[in-house]
């Protein structure tokens, strides 16, 4: 069943801290009293990550699931690249978009209900591959999420891809935008801030320290 609320974790590229703002906003909501789910529809990863690093591990952690519900088994791919390059170098089968979405198995409250918050954490940036037939943008449409969180780093290069990432989001709610790890001592990071929700209208938040905020955001407070 679906969520009351679904929520999409997207990144302007590899290494952002998608899954470690996807930690705190869990955390976070269920401080809140919320109850919730979260979802990773593929991973790929270095195989000598320790198992309790990767990214559906950490998100079960946050939302009190296993690993292997918030990722199906058979989407876990031990090449770090795009999941379905990844597929393909493993020699395992090419997936689509439908199958990744089929995969999203939701719970359900007693009395039938969704769970509050549902989070779904792409793979890599916004127009990285996460299947055979489309990439993380493509999957974002499909979902039609309540939220979607755009996570970028804090410094050098910021701006530009913010502003690539967002202009390259299917039609649907204004994002928020995560500035992660950010360092209010820092210049830049301070003018980037400044400049996305200035100049160009967004709705900015940093982490650390927004927490609270993004989880008000996505609760609809």
């Amino acid at each position: 069943m679906r969520p009351q609320r679904l929520v999409v974790v997207v990144g302007t590229g590899t290494d952002v801290g998608k899954t470690w703002v996807a930690d705190r906003l869990l955390r976070g909501l269920l401080e809140a009293g919320a109850t919730v789910a979260a979802r990773k529809p593929a991973q790929s990863f270095d195989p000598a990550e320790p198992p309790e690093a990767r990214d559906a591990a950490v998100l079960a952690a946050a939302s009190g699931e296993t690993a292997e519900a918030v990722c199906p088994p058979q989407h876990w791919y031990e090449v770090a690249m795009a999941p379905p390059m990844a597929a393909d170098v493993l020699g395992r089968p090419a997936f689509t978009l439908d199958d990744l979405v089929a995969g999203l198995a939701w719970p359900a409250e007693p009395g039938g209900a969704g769970v509050d918050v549902g989070l779904v954490e792409t793979a890599g940036g916004l127009r990285s591959p996460i299947a055979a037939d489309g990439d993380c943008a493509d999957l974002v449409a499909v979902l039609a999420p309540d939220v979607v969180v755009v996570v970028a780093d804090a410094g050098l290069g910021t701006i530009n891809a913010v502003r690539l990432t967002v202009g390259a989001l299917p039609a649907g709610p204004v994002p928020v935008v995560v500035l992660n790890r950010f360092d209010p001592g820092d210049e830049l990071h301070e003018r980037n801030r400044a400049w996305l929700a200035g100049t160009d209208g967004l709705r900015v938040l940093v982490a650390p320290g927004d927490e609270p905020g993004l989880v008000s955001l996505v609760l609809g407070r």
